[in-house]
């Protein structure tokens, strides 16, 4: 029989499709705990059998009330409790970071066991820069409130990834390619499954391929960087700073305009104090 872990909590990351993917340490965690929690059982029930975990399951999700997750706490002194996702590495995304801040204000021992996550695995297979890149989970639902979370990083200079399910992918590949333009994408889904596969183009382009053909399967969506901006001419550059001096000192005129017109600072600013007559 297995030696029980130390009391406290455990976040496991699981598979995202292909049970080989869950880590012998992974595995050997799920089978010492005390107790899994777990978003649905029944999903969770076959990834234990092919660990060869025995410890009973408890449901802990984004509905979880605070009295379910007090009594968690109060388990974790004594306990050692195996936090997963139906698929997975948990916070990411998922229920769970509510009780790991809980954990941690009450003392309470946290270990991570890392492993799968879509969004790190959609950018291994998208071909797209991964220096700079920014999650951005499920965008709203709804029209308004997803164009404005889309305008509000329209202008961050870093690969995107986002989740997004098969009956909303048309709508929200739409949105991206109204919002940013003819931007380089990558549609994952099925990813180490059986039928994985990546998918490549324009905004746009990907778009109309997917409008009234939903794919199945859990899906990621990545979205290149914009490109690089076309080095400002000097009739640019003066005319920006010297809007910008008319109510700002020359050092904040130029760090605002050195970034919104992407030249370096340090040009900007001798050119302010020349402008301003310093």
């Amino acid at each position: 029989m297995d030696e029980l872990l130390p009391p406290g909590l455990y976040v496991v990351a699981t598979p995202i499709g292909n049970l080989g993917d869950l880590s012998p340490r992974g595995a050997d965690t799920l089978r010492r705990a005390t107790r899994i929690l777990a978003e649905d059982k029944r999903v969770s029930a076959k990834l234990l059998k092919h660990a060869g975990a025995k410890a009973p399951m408890t449901t802990y999700h984004d509905h979880s009330s605070g009295a379910q997750r007090d009594e968690i706490l109060a388990r974790l002194g004594s306990e050692a409790i195996a936090l997963i996702s139906d698929a997975g590495t948990p916070l990411i995304s998922d229920p769970g970071y509510k009780l790991v801040r809980a954990a941690r204000a009450a003392g309470h021992a946290v270990h991570t066991v890392p492993g799968p996550c879509a969004a790190i695995a959609a950018l291994t297979l998208a071909g797209m820069p991964t220096d700079r890149f920014l999650f951005l989970g499920f965008l709203s639902a709804k029209a308004k409130a997803r164009a404005d979370a889309i305008a509000e990083i329209a202008g961050v200079r870093a690969t995107l990834v986002l989740y997004e399910s098969g009956p909303r992918l048309s709508d929200t590949l739409a949105a991206l390619a109204q919002g940013l333009g003819t931007r380089e994408a990558a549609v994952a889904r099925e990813i180490s499954k059986l039928h994985e596969e990546c998918v490549t183009g324009s905004l746009p382009e990907l778009a109309e391929r997917y409008a009234g053909a939903p794919p199945k399967g859990e899906i990621v969506i990545v979205v290149g960087p914009p490109a690089e901006p076309a080095d400002a001419s000097e009739e640019d550059l003066d005319a920006a700073l010297r809007e910008a001096l008319a109510t700002r000192s020359p050092s904040r005129a130029a760090a605002e305009v050195a970034e919104r017109l992407g030249v370096p600072r340090k040009r900007a600013y001798a050119r302010a104090l020349e402008l301003a007559g310093k």
